[in-house]
């Protein structure tokens, strides 16, 4: 087991390396958390989130892990376990995105989706319900596009209305449990996922949507992940909408 000094909480963040998962990995490592990057294949970035996190001060380890793999999910949280003594928060931000139109879409790329959004949360919320300690999170992830239901995004919103319904019951199921299950929907946010295969004007566009008009960054939308993981401890069972005050 590492030494963690005075921390006494540990996140698990899947989808870490990269986009809103990175920027809630380094939020919460600045909370003081110890934090667990979990990542699917690019292990470079993930060491980079984890040297930067301990190059503050702060505790982190990368672990590979295919979240729609029970046995690599099962792997991940006893790495937790073993390098720092538990588990408190996890934050499920692993997820993938491809838009078109439901008449056309490939339903190989809908199956892809459905395997890291759907599958991909309902394992680690397994493992997380199993395991999370007293006074602990469990933070999903949806869309705002829930709610504005824009075209070219059906397949996708059909796997994260899949995830806010398991977020939903799961918060009911650990009655008793002392441990919290929310999801953050956020609205456009400047990661790759988001801006791969959009011109200027469209993302513009979509800024405009708020009347912030700008993007969120990831660390807005880590901000939201650190309330859930810490002070907003009577918020449970929601879905958050982080999106500027898009309509």
């Amino acid at each position: 087991m590492q030494n963690t000094g005075t921390t006494t909480r540990i996140a698990i963040v899947t989808g870490g390396s990269r986009g809103i998962g990175r920027a809630s990995a380094d939020r919460l490592a600045a909370d003081g958390l110890a934090v667990v990057v979990g990542y699917a294949g690019n292990a470079a970035a993930a060491t980079d989130v984890v040297d930067g996190i301990v190059a503050r001060g702060g505790h982190a380890i990368a672990v590979k892990a295919d979240v729609a793999d029970e046995h690599e999910v099962e792997a991940m949280f006893q790495a937790a376990t073993d390098s720092f003594g538990g588990v408190d928060v996890v934050v499920n931000a692993a997820g993938s995105m491809t838009l078109g139109p439901l008449a056309d879409f490939s339903l190989d790329e809908f199956d892809a989706m459905v395997r890291t959004n759907l599958r991909g949360t309902f394992v680690v919320d397994q493992f997380a319900a199993r395991q999370v300690r007293r006074g602990g999170a469990i933070i999903n992830f949806s869309t705002s596009v829930m709610r504005t239901s824009l075209p070219r995004y059906s397949a996708y919103v059909a796997t994260k209305g899949a995830v806010e319904a398991i977020g939903l019951v799961l918060a009911r199921e650990l009655d008793g449990r002392d441990v919290t299950v929310n999801a953050i929907a956020p609205g456009p946010t400047a990661t790759d996922m988001f801006l791969t295969g959009k011109d200027d004007a469209l993302i513009q566009r979509l800024a405009d949507t708020n009347p912030l008009h700008r993007l969120a960054t990831p660390e807005d939308i880590a901000g939201v992940v650190s309330f859930l993981a810490g002070p907003g401890r009577w918020i449970n069972g929601q879905v958050l909408y982080a999106n500027g005050g898009m309509a």
